[in-house]
Protein backbone atom coordinates (compact mmCIF):
# COMPACT_ATOMS: atom_id res chain seq x y z
CA UNK A 1 0.00 0.00 0.00
CA UNK A 2 3.12 2.60 0.90
CA UNK A 3 4.24 1.67 -2.70
CA UNK A 4 1.25 2.17 -4.08
CA UNK A 5 0.70 4.87 -2.53
CA UNK A 6 5.08 6.70 -3.34
CA UNK A 7 4.38 6.19 -7.56
CA UNK A 8 0.75 7.92 -7.15
CA UNK A 9 2.79 10.82 -5.67
CA UNK A 10 5.27 10.44 -8.30
CA UNK A 11 3.27 10.87 -11.30
CA UNK A 12 1.62 14.05 -9.73
CA UNK A 13 4.89 15.53 -9.65
CA UNK A 14 5.67 14.45 -13.79
CA UNK A 15 3.87 17.62 -15.65
CA UNK A 16 2.22 17.26 -18.60
CA UNK A 17 5.37 18.53 -20.91
CA UNK A 18 7.84 16.19 -19.58
CA UNK A 19 5.96 13.30 -21.37
CA UNK A 20 5.41 14.86 -24.52
CA UNK A 21 8.29 14.21 -27.14
CA UNK A 22 10.58 17.50 -28.30
CA UNK A 23 12.30 18.40 -31.37
CA UNK A 24 14.83 20.93 -31.26
CA UNK A 25 14.21 23.13 -33.92
CA UNK A 26 18.51 24.29 -34.83
CA UNK A 27 19.06 20.34 -35.36
CA UNK A 28 16.36 20.68 -38.53
CA UNK A 29 17.56 23.61 -39.80
CA UNK A 30 17.79 21.95 -43.26
CA UNK A 31 14.15 21.17 -43.29
CA UNK A 32 13.09 24.47 -42.37
CA UNK A 33 15.44 25.72 -45.15
CA UNK A 34 14.19 23.16 -47.86
CA UNK A 35 12.09 25.23 -49.94
CA UNK A 36 10.52 22.43 -51.55
CA UNK A 37 9.11 21.14 -47.93
CA UNK A 38 5.68 21.03 -49.63
CA UNK A 39 6.49 17.74 -51.52
CA UNK A 40 4.35 14.34 -51.30
CA UNK A 41 3.96 13.27 -47.81
CA UNK A 42 4.52 9.78 -48.64
CA UNK A 43 8.18 10.13 -50.01
CA UNK A 44 10.85 8.74 -47.62
CA UNK A 45 13.14 10.73 -46.60
CA UNK A 46 16.19 9.32 -44.43
CA UNK A 47 17.77 10.61 -42.07
CA UNK A 48 14.95 13.24 -41.26
CA UNK A 49 12.98 11.39 -38.89
CA UNK A 50 11.51 14.52 -37.01
CA UNK A 51 10.21 15.87 -41.49
CA UNK A 52 6.54 15.91 -39.91
CA UNK A 53 7.24 17.96 -37.17
CA UNK A 54 8.85 20.11 -38.48
CA UNK A 55 6.47 20.68 -41.13
CA UNK A 56 3.38 20.84 -38.75
CA UNK A 57 5.82 24.17 -36.79
CA UNK A 58 5.96 25.75 -40.32
CA UNK A 59 2.64 25.34 -41.22
CA UNK A 60 1.35 26.52 -37.73
CA UNK A 61 3.88 29.47 -38.07
CA UNK A 62 2.42 31.09 -41.19
CA UNK A 63 -1.08 30.04 -40.89
CA UNK A 64 -1.22 28.28 -43.43
CA UNK A 65 -4.39 26.16 -42.16
CA UNK A 66 -4.63 24.01 -45.63
CA UNK A 67 -0.89 22.56 -45.50
CA UNK A 68 -2.07 22.05 -41.99
CA UNK A 69 -4.82 19.45 -42.90
CA UNK A 70 -2.91 18.05 -45.92
CA UNK A 71 -0.35 17.11 -43.27
CA UNK A 72 -2.82 15.79 -40.47
CA UNK A 73 -4.78 13.97 -43.01
CA UNK A 74 -2.11 12.12 -44.88
CA UNK A 75 -0.03 11.26 -42.02
CA UNK A 76 0.37 10.57 -38.08
CA UNK A 77 1.46 13.89 -36.50
CA UNK A 78 1.69 14.38 -32.99
CA UNK A 79 0.21 17.59 -32.57
CA UNK A 80 1.21 18.08 -28.74
CA UNK A 81 4.62 18.05 -29.71
CA UNK A 82 7.39 20.53 -27.90
CA UNK A 83 9.62 23.00 -30.05
CA UNK A 84 12.85 24.00 -28.77
CA UNK A 85 13.15 27.13 -30.20
CA UNK A 86 16.30 27.81 -28.48
CA UNK A 87 19.24 29.99 -29.47
CA UNK A 88 22.21 31.94 -27.64
CA UNK A 89 21.21 35.54 -26.48
CA UNK A 90 23.36 38.40 -25.38
CA UNK A 91 23.03 38.96 -21.28
CA UNK A 92 24.54 41.75 -19.28
CA UNK A 93 26.64 39.69 -16.43
CA UNK A 94 28.14 40.84 -13.48
CA UNK A 95 30.23 39.22 -10.67
CA UNK A 96 33.40 39.47 -8.89
CA UNK A 97 35.58 42.59 -10.34
CA UNK A 98 38.84 40.64 -11.25
CA UNK A 99 36.44 38.50 -14.01
CA UNK A 100 33.80 41.10 -15.05
CA UNK A 101 35.88 44.55 -14.29
CA UNK A 102 34.11 47.01 -12.35
CA UNK A 103 30.60 47.18 -13.96
CA UNK A 104 30.34 43.94 -15.96
CA UNK A 105 30.48 42.64 -19.79
CA UNK A 106 28.32 41.14 -22.50
CA UNK A 107 27.88 37.53 -22.93
CA UNK A 108 26.55 34.80 -25.12
CA UNK A 109 24.16 33.01 -22.92
CA UNK A 110 22.10 29.90 -24.04
CA UNK A 111 18.47 29.96 -23.55
CA UNK A 112 16.30 27.44 -23.69
CA UNK A 113 12.71 28.50 -25.09
CA UNK A 114 9.83 25.70 -25.58
CA UNK A 115 6.66 25.83 -27.85
CA UNK A 116 3.96 23.93 -29.09
CA UNK A 117 1.77 24.09 -32.28
CA UNK A 118 -0.96 25.29 -30.12
CA UNK A 119 0.53 28.38 -28.53
CA UNK A 120 1.82 29.06 -31.75
CA UNK A 121 -1.30 29.56 -33.31
CA UNK A 122 -2.77 30.97 -30.21
CA UNK A 123 0.16 34.04 -29.77
CA UNK A 124 -0.82 34.55 -33.98
CA UNK A 125 -4.32 34.61 -34.37
CA UNK A 126 -4.69 32.10 -36.49
CA UNK A 127 -8.18 30.47 -35.57
CA UNK A 128 -8.69 28.07 -38.24
CA UNK A 129 -5.42 26.65 -37.68
CA UNK A 130 -5.97 26.13 -33.73
CA UNK A 131 -9.57 24.51 -34.34
CA UNK A 132 -8.25 22.27 -36.33
CA UNK A 133 -5.10 21.22 -34.13
CA UNK A 134 -7.90 21.00 -31.10
CA UNK A 135 -10.18 18.47 -33.27
CA UNK A 136 -7.28 16.49 -33.83
CA UNK A 137 -6.62 15.94 -29.73
CA UNK A 138 -4.42 18.87 -28.75
CA UNK A 139 -4.75 19.37 -24.94
CA UNK A 140 -5.79 22.87 -24.34
CA UNK A 141 -3.89 22.93 -20.98
CA UNK A 142 -0.37 21.72 -22.37
CA UNK A 143 2.12 24.46 -21.30
CA UNK A 144 4.93 24.71 -23.13
CA UNK A 145 7.89 27.14 -21.73
CA UNK A 146 6.02 28.04 -19.06
CA UNK A 147 2.43 28.99 -21.28
CA UNK A 148 -0.70 27.60 -21.79
CA UNK A 149 -1.54 28.76 -24.98
CA UNK A 150 -4.72 30.49 -23.41
CA UNK A 151 -2.09 32.74 -22.18
CA UNK A 152 -0.33 33.15 -25.33
CA UNK A 153 -3.70 33.99 -26.78
CA UNK A 154 -4.74 36.43 -24.14
CA UNK A 155 -1.50 38.00 -24.21
CA UNK A 156 -1.63 38.85 -27.98
CA UNK A 157 -5.08 39.62 -27.39
CA UNK A 158 -6.57 37.27 -29.60
CA UNK A 159 -10.21 37.32 -28.76
CA UNK A 160 -11.31 34.72 -31.07
CA UNK A 161 -8.43 31.73 -30.55
CA UNK A 162 -9.25 32.54 -26.21
CA UNK A 163 -12.29 31.78 -26.53
CA UNK A 164 -12.35 28.44 -28.56
CA UNK A 165 -9.23 27.59 -26.40
CA UNK A 166 -11.77 27.69 -23.41
CA UNK A 167 -14.71 26.26 -25.29
CA UNK A 168 -12.63 23.26 -25.81
CA UNK A 169 -11.67 23.22 -22.10
CA UNK A 170 -8.91 25.23 -21.52
CA UNK A 171 -8.13 26.40 -17.89
CA UNK A 172 -8.86 30.12 -16.49
CA UNK A 173 -6.61 29.70 -13.53
CA UNK A 174 -4.09 27.98 -14.44
CA UNK A 175 -0.78 29.89 -13.61
CA UNK A 176 2.31 30.82 -15.83
CA UNK A 177 5.75 29.71 -14.97
CA UNK A 178 6.31 33.00 -13.46
CA UNK A 179 3.27 32.95 -11.66
CA UNK A 180 0.27 35.38 -13.79
CA UNK A 181 -2.94 34.02 -14.65
CA UNK A 182 -4.36 34.44 -17.80
CA UNK A 183 -6.45 37.77 -16.61
CA UNK A 184 -3.02 38.79 -15.50
CA UNK A 185 -1.61 38.98 -19.18
CA UNK A 186 -4.77 41.49 -20.41
CA UNK A 187 -2.72 44.66 -20.37
CA UNK A 188 -3.89 46.11 -23.51
CA UNK A 189 -7.08 47.94 -24.23
CA UNK A 190 -7.08 45.10 -27.75
CA UNK A 191 -7.95 42.75 -24.51
CA UNK A 192 -10.66 43.62 -23.24
CA UNK A 193 -12.92 40.91 -25.01
CA UNK A 194 -10.03 38.11 -23.78
CA UNK A 195 -10.92 39.76 -19.88
CA UNK A 196 -14.73 39.28 -20.53
CA UNK A 197 -14.51 36.00 -22.34
CA UNK A 198 -12.28 34.72 -19.21
CA UNK A 199 -14.66 36.00 -16.78
CA UNK A 200 -17.47 34.73 -18.24
CA UNK A 201 -15.67 31.16 -17.92
CA UNK A 202 -15.51 31.58 -14.49
CA UNK A 203 -11.89 33.16 -14.06
CA UNK A 204 -11.18 34.86 -10.15
CA UNK A 205 -10.66 37.80 -10.20
CA UNK A 206 -8.41 38.40 -7.08
CA UNK A 207 -6.57 35.71 -7.76
CA UNK A 208 -2.83 37.18 -6.98
CA UNK A 209 0.36 36.61 -8.97
CA UNK A 210 2.94 34.44 -7.32
CA UNK A 211 5.61 36.98 -6.61
CA UNK A 212 4.42 40.69 -6.83
CA UNK A 213 0.86 39.61 -5.10
CA UNK A 214 -0.87 41.39 -8.07
CA UNK A 215 -4.40 41.09 -8.75
CA UNK A 216 -5.41 41.38 -12.07
CA UNK A 217 -6.98 44.85 -10.99
CA UNK A 218 -3.53 45.76 -9.95
CA UNK A 219 -2.68 45.39 -13.01
CA UNK A 220 -5.42 47.17 -15.09
CA UNK A 221 -4.60 49.84 -12.72
CA UNK A 222 -0.78 50.11 -13.45
CA UNK A 223 -1.83 50.07 -17.66
CA UNK A 224 -4.69 52.96 -16.91
CA UNK A 225 -7.66 50.44 -18.42
CA UNK A 226 -10.40 51.95 -17.30
CA UNK A 227 -13.35 48.86 -18.64
CA UNK A 228 -10.39 46.19 -17.29
CA UNK A 229 -11.27 47.48 -14.18
CA UNK A 230 -14.61 48.06 -14.26
CA UNK A 231 -15.27 44.50 -15.18
CA UNK A 232 -13.29 43.13 -12.38
CA UNK A 233 -15.10 45.19 -9.65
CA UNK A 234 -18.03 44.34 -11.06
CA UNK A 235 -17.24 40.62 -10.82
CA UNK A 236 -16.69 41.11 -6.84
CA UNK A 237 -12.59 42.37 -7.04
CA UNK A 238 -11.54 43.46 -3.86
CA UNK A 239 -10.39 47.29 -4.22
CA UNK A 240 -8.08 47.78 -1.18
CA UNK A 241 -6.44 44.20 -2.22
CA UNK A 242 -2.79 45.22 -1.22
CA UNK A 243 0.29 43.61 -3.45
CA UNK A 244 3.69 42.37 -1.69
CA UNK A 245 5.13 45.32 -1.87
CA UNK A 246 1.64 47.14 -0.02
CA UNK A 247 0.29 48.86 -3.06
CA UNK A 248 -3.59 48.56 -3.65
CA UNK A 249 -4.69 49.50 -7.05
CA UNK A 250 -5.41 53.07 -6.07
CA UNK A 251 -1.93 53.42 -5.75
CA UNK A 252 -0.99 51.78 -8.76
CA UNK A 253 -2.90 53.51 -10.44
CA UNK A 254 -1.60 57.09 -9.14
CA UNK A 255 2.04 55.68 -10.27
CA UNK A 256 1.01 54.53 -13.56
CA UNK A 257 0.20 58.07 -15.07
CA UNK A 258 3.57 58.90 -14.83
CA UNK A 259 4.03 61.01 -18.61
CA UNK A 260 0.53 60.27 -20.23
CA UNK A 261 1.82 60.61 -24.08
CA UNK A 262 -2.01 62.91 -24.74
CA UNK A 263 -4.79 64.05 -22.96
CA UNK A 264 -6.64 61.19 -23.57
CA UNK A 265 -4.73 59.35 -21.31
CA UNK A 266 -4.54 61.41 -18.59
CA UNK A 267 -8.07 61.23 -18.42
CA UNK A 268 -8.35 57.35 -18.77
CA UNK A 269 -6.30 57.69 -15.28
CA UNK A 270 -8.76 59.90 -13.83
CA UNK A 271 -11.73 57.92 -14.56
CA UNK A 272 -9.94 55.07 -13.41
CA UNK A 273 -9.32 56.52 -9.88
CA UNK A 274 -12.39 58.22 -9.88
CA UNK A 275 -14.04 54.78 -10.65
CA UNK A 276 -11.80 53.26 -7.72
CA UNK A 277 -12.55 55.79 -4.96
CA UNK A 278 -16.74 55.27 -6.14
CA UNK A 279 -15.84 51.48 -5.36
CA UNK A 280 -14.78 52.29 -1.49
CA UNK A 281 -10.59 52.60 -2.33
CA UNK A 282 -9.31 54.18 0.98
CA UNK A 283 -7.53 57.36 -0.31
CA UNK A 284 -5.03 57.35 2.38
CA UNK A 285 -4.27 53.74 2.68
CA UNK A 286 -0.29 53.41 1.66
CA UNK A 287 2.27 51.50 0.25
CA UNK A 288 4.78 49.63 2.41
CA UNK A 289 6.96 52.66 1.87
CA UNK A 290 4.37 54.49 3.31
CA UNK A 291 3.56 56.30 -0.17
CA UNK A 292 0.35 57.18 -0.21
CA UNK A 293 -2.17 57.60 -3.88
CA UNK A 294 -1.28 61.89 -2.86
CA UNK A 295 2.41 61.33 -3.21
CA UNK A 296 2.24 59.17 -6.49
CA UNK A 297 0.05 61.57 -8.22
CA UNK A 298 2.05 64.53 -6.92
CA UNK A 299 5.33 63.20 -7.82
CA UNK A 300 4.21 62.34 -11.53
CA UNK A 301 2.89 66.05 -11.57
CA UNK A 302 -1.02 65.17 -12.27
CA UNK A 303 -2.92 68.01 -11.11
CA UNK A 304 -6.45 66.51 -11.75
CA UNK A 305 -5.30 63.72 -9.96
CA UNK A 306 -3.96 65.79 -7.05
CA UNK A 307 -7.26 67.52 -6.71
CA UNK A 308 -9.63 64.47 -7.23
CA UNK A 309 -7.93 62.95 -4.17
CA UNK A 310 -7.58 66.35 -2.26
CA UNK A 311 -11.57 66.20 -3.15
CA UNK A 312 -11.57 62.62 -1.19
CA UNK A 313 -9.88 63.89 2.01
CA UNK A 314 -6.39 62.45 1.11
CA UNK A 315 -4.02 63.55 3.75
CA UNK A 316 -2.08 66.56 2.56
CA UNK A 317 0.46 66.25 5.07
CA UNK A 318 1.07 62.06 4.99
CA UNK A 319 4.41 61.40 5.66
CA UNK A 320 6.37 58.38 4.11
CA UNK A 321 9.57 56.52 5.19
CA UNK A 322 11.95 59.04 4.23
CA UNK A 323 10.27 61.86 5.90
CA UNK A 324 8.92 63.23 2.34
CA UNK A 325 5.06 64.83 2.06
CA UNK A 326 3.14 65.01 -1.17
CA UNK A 327 4.81 68.91 -1.38
CA UNK A 328 8.73 67.49 -1.67
CA UNK A 329 7.48 64.49 -3.73
CA UNK A 330 6.04 67.70 -6.29
CA UNK A 331 9.46 69.96 -5.62
CA UNK A 332 11.32 66.72 -6.76
CA UNK A 333 10.20 65.72 -9.92
CA UNK A 334 9.62 70.10 -10.86
CA UNK A 335 12.88 70.27 -13.09
CA UNK A 336 12.22 66.99 -14.93
CA UNK A 337 8.57 67.30 -15.35
CA UNK A 338 8.56 71.16 -16.06
CA UNK A 339 5.92 71.16 -18.60
CA UNK A 340 3.71 69.30 -17.03
CA UNK A 341 3.10 72.90 -15.25
CA UNK A 342 4.39 71.73 -11.34
CA UNK A 343 3.66 74.94 -10.18
CA UNK A 344 0.23 74.25 -10.54
CA UNK A 345 0.26 70.83 -8.52
CA UNK A 346 2.37 72.75 -5.38
CA UNK A 347 0.01 76.04 -5.65
CA UNK A 348 -2.79 73.55 -4.54
CA UNK A 349 -0.73 71.48 -2.15
CA UNK A 350 -0.29 75.13 -0.02
CA UNK A 351 -3.26 75.99 -0.88
CA UNK A 352 -4.84 73.13 1.24
CA UNK A 353 -2.74 73.54 4.17
CA UNK A 354 0.39 71.71 2.81
CA UNK A 355 3.18 71.97 5.76
CA UNK A 356 5.89 74.24 4.13
CA UNK A 357 9.55 73.78 3.59
CA UNK A 358 11.77 74.82 6.57
CA UNK A 359 12.62 77.84 6.11
CA UNK A 360 16.91 77.11 6.67
CA UNK A 361 16.86 74.26 4.05
CA UNK A 362 14.50 76.40 1.44
CA UNK A 363 17.43 77.80 -0.34
CA UNK A 364 18.93 73.81 -1.37
CA UNK A 365 15.20 72.88 -2.13
CA UNK A 366 14.72 76.21 -4.55
CA UNK A 367 18.08 75.36 -6.05
CA UNK A 368 16.80 71.69 -6.80
CA UNK A 369 13.95 73.54 -8.95
CA UNK A 370 15.93 76.32 -10.54
CA UNK A 371 15.24 75.11 -14.31
CA UNK A 372 11.12 75.53 -13.26
CA UNK A 373 11.34 79.21 -12.03
CA UNK A 374 7.44 79.01 -12.14
CA UNK A 375 7.63 76.51 -9.14
CA UNK A 376 9.90 78.33 -7.47
CA UNK A 377 8.01 81.61 -7.60
CA UNK A 378 5.29 79.49 -6.08
CA UNK A 379 6.92 78.49 -3.50
CA UNK A 380 9.08 81.35 -2.47
CA UNK A 381 6.05 83.66 -2.17
CA UNK A 382 4.26 81.26 0.02
CA UNK A 383 6.06 82.54 2.55
CA UNK A 384 5.55 86.19 4.17
CA UNK A 385 9.23 86.91 4.71
CA UNK A 386 12.64 85.20 3.26
CA UNK A 387 15.58 86.97 4.01
CA UNK A 388 17.65 87.05 0.32
CA UNK A 389 21.69 86.92 0.66
CA UNK A 390 24.78 87.46 -1.55
CA UNK A 391 24.76 83.33 -1.16
CA UNK A 392 21.67 83.09 -3.21
CA UNK A 393 23.24 84.05 -6.48
CA UNK A 394 25.89 81.38 -6.02
CA UNK A 395 23.36 78.80 -5.38
CA UNK A 396 22.05 78.54 -8.67
CA UNK A 397 24.02 77.48 -11.99
CA UNK A 398 24.97 80.17 -14.11
CA UNK A 399 23.11 78.60 -17.20
CA UNK A 400 20.00 78.48 -15.54
CA UNK A 401 20.43 81.66 -14.13
CA UNK A 402 20.89 83.29 -17.78
CA UNK A 403 18.08 80.72 -19.38
CA UNK A 404 15.88 82.80 -17.04
CA UNK A 405 17.32 85.84 -16.69
CA UNK A 406 14.30 88.44 -16.10
CA UNK A 407 13.00 86.16 -13.33
CA UNK A 408 16.50 85.71 -11.43
CA UNK A 409 17.03 89.25 -12.01
CA UNK A 410 13.33 90.08 -10.10
CA UNK A 411 14.57 87.24 -7.29
CA UNK A 412 18.23 88.67 -6.69
CA UNK A 413 16.58 92.45 -6.82
CA UNK A 414 15.51 91.30 -3.22
CA UNK A 415 18.26 91.09 -1.16
CA UNK A 416 18.43 92.35 2.29
CA UNK A 417 15.31 93.93 1.09
CA UNK A 418 11.54 93.74 2.86
CA UNK A 419 8.53 92.27 0.79
CA UNK A 420 5.94 94.84 -0.58
CA UNK A 421 3.06 95.51 1.00
CA UNK A 422 1.00 94.16 -1.34
CA UNK A 423 2.56 90.68 -0.77
CA UNK A 424 2.04 91.12 2.74
CA UNK A 425 -1.54 91.37 2.62
CA UNK A 426 -2.07 88.67 0.33
CA UNK A 427 -0.01 86.75 2.76
CA UNK A 428 -2.31 87.71 5.68
CA UNK A 429 -5.43 86.79 3.57
CA UNK A 430 -4.45 83.29 2.45
CA UNK A 431 -3.49 82.77 6.17
CA UNK A 432 -6.75 83.78 7.53
CA UNK A 433 -8.84 82.23 4.45
CA UNK A 434 -6.47 79.15 3.50
CA UNK A 435 -8.09 76.61 0.23
CA UNK A 436 -10.61 79.81 -0.01
CA UNK A 437 -8.53 82.42 -0.88
CA UNK A 438 -8.25 83.61 -4.23
CA UNK A 439 -5.38 86.18 -3.98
Amino acid sequence: MGERRKRWEMLKTVRLEDLCSTVRLDSCRGVLEDSGWRVGLDQEEEGRPDTRSVRLYWAILTGDARGLKTLLKKSYVDVDVLYDVSGEELEWRTGAVATFGHSGLWSLEYKRELTSPLCIAAAQGYTDCLLYLLQHGARPNLSAGGKTALHEACENGNTDCAELLLEHGASPALLTEDGYSPLHLCKTPQTLRCAKALVRYGAKVDVPSEEEEETPLHVASRHGLHHHAQLYLRYGAQVNARSASGETPLVTACAGARSPRCEEDCDTYLQLCRMLLAYGANVNMADNERRSPLHRAARNIQLNLVLLLLEHQADVNAIDYNGGTPLSSALQNAAIKADLEPHLVVQTLLNHGSIKVWPLALLKVLSTCAAAPKTLEVLFNSYTQVVITYKWRDAFPEEIVQMHQPFYESLFSLECKPRCLQHLCRSAIRKRFGRTATC
